[in-house]
């Protein structure tokens, strides 16, 4: 538990420039507060338990501004910036890494049964405003930006903007090697 608390630490200082020491992210982050409100109430949502998760998932929501359903699957080193208004849904799934900014939504589109919100890959940015929605892949190292409507699953190291967003190659991406079967002759 305290190693994951000190990853989580590192992961905010590494991420915002503002963070002075790790006592001030420990004491005054209420995104790391929301995450690790999360983690007590999805341990007890995955034994059985629903209306206490649920309970510690509102007590957190009214003391930090961040909704974050217990049934929520959220990968380590998870930093949400400046998060008041982040609302995650109950079958999201965050990888490792990822960064969100206020007021983005993880939400479902519709009364269905099972799998109903996004799912977000490893080392993900998603912007301030941004709102992911219904099933949805959006794959590792892909950036969201602010106040983009992302309907429709993305590939790896794609940008996402507008609205509906619109995907294409994040700067930064690997070049893709070409299959060295193109070159053989037979």
């Amino acid at each position: 538990m305290f190693s994951r608390i000190r990853e989580d630490i590192s992961a905010a200082r590494a991420h915002d420039p503002a963070a002075r020491s790790a006592a001030e992210v420990f004491f005054v982050y209420s995104g790391l507060h929301a995450v690790w409100w999360h983690r007590v109430s999805h341990a007890l949502w995955r034994r059985g338990m629903r209306f206490v998760p649920r309970a510690i998932s509102q007590v957190s929501r009214f003391c930090s501004g961040i909704e974050i359903h217990p049934g929520a699957t959220i990968g380590r080193r998870l930093f949400i910036d400046h998060g008041m208004g982040v609302v995650i849904g109950e079958t999201a799934v965050i990888g490792d890494d990822v960064l969100i900014y206020h007021g983005v939504t993880l939400g479902g589109t519709g009364h269905d049964r099972g799998k109903r919100h996004p799912t977000v890959g490893n080392r993900v940015i998603i912007g301030a405003g941004a709102k992911l929605l219904g099933d949805i892949e959006i794959q590792h190292d892909s950036a969201i930006g602010s106040n983009a409507v992302v309907v429709r699953s993305a590939p790896p190291w794609t940008t996402l903007t507008g609205i509906p967003a619109q995907g294409r190659p994040r700067r930064g991406a690997p070049i893709e090697q070409p299959d060295m079967a193109d070159f053989y002759v037979i």
